[in-house]
């Protein structure tokens, strides 16, 4: 590597003061997304709406910065906005004609992720559809999820390994009798890549292995905890349902219908990398040439999974910077007041919580006051999220 390039390598990580604000930034739009599409989370409202409201307004606010930048800098959705509903888990963002309206009292699980210039900022949160508190199962899997995040927040630190966090969060749900769903993975960030090949595994089980990592300074992460009163084997039932899809930029086929080509050419000009709605390409009969598409493996499709019916999911996800003064939560959004049935007594989840979030190492990086402190205190004591289900699941 050309010393041009190591300074080049150098510069996209947190050491660079133009990262992080890059990450802060993209952070406050995605905070705000949330936040208007849990405005908007009521009886009869339009699933397909909510999504299009979450979408426009990251591509929207991401089209004001950066204005005058020397050069183009890539910016906008990072992941489509998903409302998946009750016993639906993830990646829920049906195409325009789709008629799905939200009902009192179903547990909305809102997912989605904003980008500047490639450095991403994903949260997801669970919010219920009713006035006052949340009871019941329904608070028990909520907290057990905010809870786990909390944890995790506190263990993804810099000597600490990933085994440590997926025993972690996996105790945290078992004080709430619920479960951390299978096959969910928290990734590491880089720019332009919301799925890094470092990741913490949700449930441990035979089936789902991954390398052993630790976690090391100036490392970005999407901590993704899914909890659920069922028994946390998620299922695709409908290809169908399947509307998001990622370029699979290291595969190539000369796709043979026409249809599929010229849809894969839409796709390579306006989301070359970062995950995408179907709803967002302009050719409407682009089923069919998704299909081909992902038959040769050229997207990876990004599948709706399911618990079994009855069963109440919960889904937070956050992104953390770990900077040199401790870790920095960049995304979430404050639960609504929940009375569980059960509370945490066990010693050691106690001792996790009570663990500080920043350093206590001397001349670590300088504290701005201002912006930044409205940003985490948004975030912290919410245990809310930002991007990465796993999605090899289907």
């Amino acid at each position: 590597m050309s010393d041009d390039e190591a300074k080049e390598e150098k510069e996209l990580d947190l050491t660079s003061h133009d990262v992080v604000t890059k990450y802060k930034l993209s952070a406050e739009i995605a905070n705000k997304a949330l936040q208007i599409v849990l405005s908007e989370c009521k009886p009869k409202a339009k699933v397909v709406d909510l999504c299009e409201k979450g979408d426009s307004y990251i591509r929207e606010q991401t089209g004001n910065v950066y204005k005058n930048a020397k050069k183009k800098i890539e910016k906008g959705v990072a992941f489509p906005t998903c409302l998946s509903v009750n016993s639906t888990v993830c990646h829920f963002s049906p195409l325009a004609g789709d008629e799905t309206v939200l009902e009192e009292n179903d547990i909305v699980k809102i997912d989605l992720g904003c980008h500047i210039d490639g450095f991403i900022s994903a949260v997801a949160h669970t919010h219920v559809v009713q006035e006052g508190p949340v009871t019941g199962r329904a608070a028990d899997v909520i907290a057990a999820a905010n809870t786990a995040a909390e944890v995790a927040l506190r263990l993804v630190k810099p000597g600490k390994k990933n085994k440590d966090v997926t025993e972690a969060i996996q105790k945290v749900a078992a004080a709430y009798d619920c479960k951390i769903a299978e096959g969910v993975l928290s990734h590491q960030m880089k720019q332009f890549v919301i799925d890094g090949n470092k990741v913490i595994l949700g449930a441990s089980n035979p089936e789902t292995r991954v390398d052993d990592a630790e976690f090391e300074e100036n490392e970005v992460y999407a901590i993704d905890i899914v909890t659920t009163t069922g028994e946390g084997k998620l299922k695709l039932l409908d290809e169908k349902e399947t509307t998001i899809y990622k370029r699979a930029v290291d595969k190539n086929y000369h796709l043979k219908m026409k249809a599929s080509r010229l849809i894969f050419s839409e796709i390579n000009q306006k989301f070359p990398i970062m995950p995408f709605t179907a709803r967002a390409l302009e050719d409407k009969r682009a089923r069919l040439g998704l299909v081909e598409c992902v038959n040769h493996e050229l997207l990876q499709p990004y599948p709706v999974l399911h618990e079994k019916p009855g069963d109440l999911v919960a889904h937070i996800k956050f992104t953390v910077l770990l900077m040199p003064n401790g870790s920095d939560k960049i995304t979430g959004h404050p639960l609504q007041e929940l009375n569980p049935t059960q509370a945490i007594d066990d010693p050691e989840i106690k001792a996790w919580l009570a663990l500080g979030t920043k350093s206590k190492k001397k001349g670590g990086g300088k504290k701005k006051k201002g912006k930044k402190d409205a940003l985490e205190n948004s975030a912290d004591d919410t245990g809310n999220g930002a991007v990465s289900m796993d999605t090899s699941q289907g």
